[in-house]
């Protein structure tokens, strides 16, 4: 069976989409678009072939239509998705779900009335390969419990329709989201300071922002936010624990490396995988240690090797993620 895909919002989010469904994924198809911009609509509906709808009501009131995919602007997404709920199908949003929490309360009720799932949120985070490892450190116990989390968002530019509010809605809302799946924890109490505002923000706009979450368990999350850096993208974050620290990495590799203060000066090399395995090894001339050749906890499985006598000092890369302590 084919599912055929409805698209609101041709811009450049709603393109990957289609290029996406179109090219990488299989049992899907682009049947129909549609956009504000209906010269563009028609420009992107050539490539899948789809049929171009003026408005995004239309389009999912085809009946050609099983399921919504919507990009467009934040403010027309409470409409859209609540559409699509009243038509029974299935709708993926992207973020922010809507731009007001009365919005968003009002789509969870719709979905809830609905009797089942209809509504899937654009937060890609928890299914890339370096958060995914950053949380399986973090929920494996090995470096201690969480205490805080530092994270940060920069953008290039934003357009000049972006407002300040946006920075809260539309970018930070993934930290946001990254909290609370990293620690399966709610918020309890969110503070956002405006310090000096950079001399690249346009009048009235207020960047950077410093964003502070506190969750029910304690931990403390700050989120740097900043949607004009000028020099690129730039995401960073980084839980720290009781007992060490664990960081993305610019690198997607999955090997890591660890330094203990033994002795024998051990060293912890290898590449974490279904195995879960590392080998220690120790500075030429010293004294071997005990532990060489132990097996090491990575990403939830094998067994830890026993707590080094003295402080551990470790900085590993392990499916992406960095740790130190």
């Amino acid at each position: 069976m084919t599912l055929d895909v409805g698209v609101i919002g041709t811009g450049m989010i709603g393109q990957d989409h289609i290029r996406r469904i179109t090219t990488v994924l299989s049992g899907a198809r682009v049947t129909a678009v549609t956009d504000v911009d209906l010269d563009r609509a028609r420009a992107v509906a050539d490539g899948p072939g789809a049929t171009v709808h003026e408005t995004g009501r239309a389009l999912i009131d085809d009946a050609g239509v099983d399921a919504v995919v919507v990009t467009s602007w934040g403010p027309t997404h409470e409409e859209y998705v609540l559409a699509a709920i009243a038509a029974g199908k299935q709708v993926f949003c992207e973020k922010p779900l809507a731009t007001s929490r009365e919005a968003c309360d009002r789509i969870v009720d719709a979905e809830v009335a609905a009797g089942r799932r209809m509504v899937q949120v654009g937060f890609m985070r928890r299914f890339d390969p370096q958060y995914r490892a950053m949380k399986d450190v973090v929920g494996s116990g090995e470096i201690g419990a969480p205490l805080l989390m530092h994270a940060a968002h920069r953008n290039p530019s934003v357009p000049d329709f972006f407002t300040s509010d946006m920075t809260i809605n539309d970018s930070t809302v993934h930290d946001i989201d990254v909290a609370r799946w990293m620690f399966d924890d709610e918020i309890a109490a969110v503070t956002v300071l405006k310090g000096r505002i950079s001399r690249k923000a346009k009048a009235g706009f207020n960047d950077p922002l410093l964003v502070l979450l506190e969750m029910r368990s304690g931990v403390i999350v700050d989120v740097e936010a900043m949607v004009n850096a000028g020099f690129g993208y730039d995401i960073r974050g980084e839980v720290v624990c009781e007992d060490g620290t664990v960081e993305l990495s610019e690198s997607a590799g999955a090997s890591s490396r660890a330094r203990a203060a033994t002795p024998g000066g051990c060293r912890r090399t290898g590449r974490s995988g279904s195995s879960g395995r590392s080998t220690w090894s120790c500075r030429p001339g010293s004294t071997p240690c005990r532990r060489a050749a132990a097996p090491a906890r990575a990403r939830g499985t094998g067994t830890r090797p026993p707590s080094p006598a003295k402080p551990a000092s470790r900085r590993c890369a392990v499916g992406g993620a960095r740790r130190s302590s």
